[in-house]
């Protein structure tokens, strides 16, 4: 069975950075696609960025050069490079693959 547990989502101040992780068991992360999401207060759920079972990377635009989706292969985590965190960025952020989901975990950035 596939689990998948993000974490690493806390309070920061905008312009700082904070990298989220989420956790694979029941299959390894290389060999499949794997998303970040995110969800804001009131709003609908947005694909922020993804990586290909063959590397290939993908970005939302609003995220594009600030966030980086890195999977080293170690551990069997995926990771999200957040730079440049702005208050447009606090949202639930949510791991997924091939149809599973992680719980999420909360990003704010306020000052």
């Amino acid at each position: 069975q596939v689990h998948l547990v993000e974490s690493g989502g806390k309070l920061v101040q905008p312009g700082e950075s904070l990298k989220l992780s989420c956790l694979v068991t029941g299959r390894p992360v290389n060999t499949w696609g794997m998303r970040w999401y995110r969800q804001a207060p009131g709003k609908e759920r947005e694909l922020v960025a993804q990586i290909t079972a063959a590397g290939s990377t993908n970005y939302a635009d609003s995220v594009k050069g600030r966030f980086t989706i890195l999977r080293p292969g170690a551990a069997n985590t995926v990771y999200l490079q957040m730079n440049s965190l702005t208050p447009e960025d606090t949202a639930v952020y949510y791991c997924h693959m091939d149809g599973f989901w992680g719980q999420g975990t909360q990003v704010t950035v306020s000052s």
